[in-house]
């Protein structure tokens, strides 16, 4: 896009004096790292001429160089002999923008912004902290930040290209090392969990494709998609569901810059634990992948930004269409009361608690660093089907329902051995206490956590909408309209 500048945008960019806003830093920033060609008009000259420092001025007309000048200088029908000369180069480049000389016109001019309004061009007129929020918009990816792992510039991992870590990869991939020196000169990036010890446990590094074709087949996906591009959890990190971590990432990372589709490719036989792992969340083998002699096998999710029809079952609907979930009027809805000491662990990217970022869970648990998780109780409920929806309530401290999670499973269970093996790694809690809570029949409750709400709603709120007649004590039901009350105001 052409921007073109105004006057007053251009006499601080140029003349030492002014400092520069960080906006207008960074705007110019933007437009040069998006390839956007910043112009001004000649009635900015005519300006700058009116400068009566001569010093200040021949600077400033000297750096216009560094942007581009409007050739042709249309006659502007707003101007009459009796308008100031201000007002006249004001008119002319706002002529300019109105005759497509330009896409938009950035300024701090109220005066412009007010004629600009009278003449229907406001859409295309822009303060400096306006254009730049537009280009953020464009342009700018959004992170995502997650406890225990590390977004990173790819660059910074070169020093440790030597490292173990890499020696699988490049073992596999012939020619890795100037692969890796390329994206990272790309400005590539990357989500990385580091050992005890600080090294390199694990990495998924990850780039935007558009209008990709991603099979030899000749599927090519429409927009931009997100790759992930290398997907390694060393040994020394393993265990810690640092795997469903990464998919964590990326499915948030996805929904956040609306990318539809998810994608991977490798040999099957080599990561066959990897491409379970994806299945089960939603990835589906599509062909094999172009330029690999046809030994890489291309997994991908589909990952609509608007929720598809219900066409399936509510719980393989939310394995399919993550983070979307089924919640018509015959899926049951139940509040489930965990204190904090639990909640901190199942959860540890709620916003509530500070965010101890860049470090593996210190040492007891590392249950919320995935998507499938487990819950342990004597509640009263007895049945709950796949698909049911589940929204936890934080006791004791914040007293408010703050998460949202889809069932898996729901059984009861007396033998601590048996609980202990369907829970694995998704529980909060140690064998010992498995062991006590199950010296009677205890509720095992697998689900899938879905996100956080924006907005927890506390005790008092869900006591004055209706949705409960006090302090949730157990897993208590809820009814359909006291669910989308909840889903409204948490949103």
């Amino acid at each position: 896009m052409r921007l073109l500048l105004d006057t007053n945008i251009l006499i601080p960019l140029e003349d030492s004096q002014y400092p520069l806003a960080e906006s207008l830093t960074n705007l110019v920033r933007l437009a040069h790292k998006h390839n956007h060609q910043l112009i001004y008009h000649p009635a900015s000259e005519d300006d700058i001429n009116r400068d009566p420092n001569s010093t200040r001025r021949e600077q400033t007309l000297s750096r216009l160089r560094l942007y581009t000048r409007l050739d042709t200088r249309t006659p502007c029908p707003w101007n009459s002999t009796d308008t100031r000369e201000n007002d006249a180069a004001d008119n002319e480049i706002l002529y300019a923008l109105h005759c497509d000389a330009a896409h938009a016109l950035i300024t701090e001019d109220r005066g412009i912004h007010d004629n600009a309004r009278r003449r229907g061009l406001v859409d295309r007129v822009f303060t400096i902290q306006t254009a730049e929020d537009w280009l953020l918009r464009l342009h700018e990816e959004h992170r995502v930040p997650l406890p225990n792992i590390e977004e990173v510039d790819l660059y910074s991992l070169t020093p440790h290209l030597n490292d173990p870590f890499f020696d699988s990869l490049r073992e596999g991939y012939p020619g890795f090392d100037t692969w890796f020196r390329n994206k990272a000169r790309d400005g590539q990036r990357a989500w990385i969990a580091r050992e005890q010890n600080q090294a390199l446990g694990a990495a998924c590094i990850y780039s935007q494709q558009r209008n990709e074709q991603i099979t030899e087949e000749g599927l090519t996906l429409n927009g931009t998609a997100l790759k992930l591009c290398t997907f390694k959890v060393g040994e020394g990190a393993r265990g810690k569901k640092i795997g469903e971590l990464f998919l964590k990432a990326a499915f948030r990372y996805a929904t956040i810059n609306r990318l539809e589709n998810v994608f991977i490719h490798g040999d099957r036989d080599q990561h066959h634990f990897l491409f379970e792992m994806l299945i089960d969340f939603g990835f589906s083998h599509v062909g094999t992948h172009p330029g690999t002699n046809s030994s890489d096998s291309v997994y991908l999710k589909r990952h609509p930004s608007t929720p598809p029809e219900p066409t399936t079952e509510p719980f393989e609907y939310v394995r399919s269409f993550f983070p979307h979930f089924r919640h018509d009027a015959d899926i049951k809805k139940f509040i489930v009361p965990i204190q904090p000491v639990y909640h901190d662990i199942l959860f540890p990217d709620y916003d509530s608690q500070p965010v101890k970022q860049f470090q593996l869970l210190q040492p007891r648990n590392t249950a919320g660093n995935a998507i499938k998780l487990a819950y342990l109780c004597h509640a009263q409920t007895r049945f709950m089907t796949p698909g049911d929806i589940v929204l936890f309530y934080r006791s004791i401290d914040d007293q408010a329902v703050t998460s949202i999670g889809v069932v898996e499973s729901y059984e009861t269970l007396e033998d601590a051995a048996i609980v202990a093996s369907r829970v694995k790694r998704r529980t909060v809690y140690s064998m010992k206490e498995i062991e006590t809570m199950a010296a009677r029949p205890t509720r095992v409750m697998l689900f899938r956590h879905v996100k956080h709400f924006t907005i927890p709603l506390n005790r008092d709120w869900l006591v004055t909408q209706q949705v409960t007649r006090g302090t949730p004590q157990s897993i208590t039901k809820i009814s359909d309209i006291s669910f989308h009350k909840i889903l409204t105001h948490g949103e």
